[in-house]
């Protein structure tokens, strides 16, 4: 006899269903939150640092921001430690700029046993390629319409 026999009357999914803990969806809601505003503080203590010390304008001080930032994320990746805090921080590291960054970053150290064109320039934009073509063609629609409502 199949050992699933005495299972007939569940179906798979009800099985799995059965076997599958129950996530935490508050707790998970909360980390998220508290992580993903952790980076964001972050990314404006590292603005504040451009604007004290290196006398830009709040302005021009969010360009080498989000390149701290990226460069934070990738060492971070490249070190193994994004992975590990972004299993433990789920949502919340996934902030844009951190997240795509880590993304770019995990995708080339995985596939750079390839070389450099196949495996780093074609794997690495394998996830933020949807990314990227999904953002300008947004922005491009986004113009069109201030374009129309500012013009007509």
């Amino acid at each position: 006899m199949s050992a699933t026999k005495g299972l007939s009357s569940l179906t798979y999914k009800q099985l799995v269903e059965h076997h599958t803990p129950a996530q935490p969806i508050l707790r998970n809601t909360a980390r998220a939150f508290v992580v993903g505003g952790a980076i964001c503080v972050l990314g404006q203590f590292v603005q504040v640092l451009f604007v004290r010390y290196a006398h830009f304008s709040v302005t021009d001080a969010g360009n080498p921001t989000v390149a701290v930032m990226v460069l934070l994320s990738v060492i971070a990746t490249a070190l193994g430690v994004y992975d590990r805090f972004a299993q433990w921080a789920g949502a919340g590291s996934a902030v844009p700029v951190t997240g795509f960054a880590n993304t770019m970053a995990a995708a080339a150290l995985e596939h750079k046993s390839e070389g450099w064109i196949v495996g780093i320039g074609g794997n690495m934009f394998k996830l933020a390629g949807p990314v990227v073509v999904y953002g300008v063609v947004s922005a491009f629609f986004v113009a069109v319409i201030h374009y129309i409502i500012i013009h007509l």
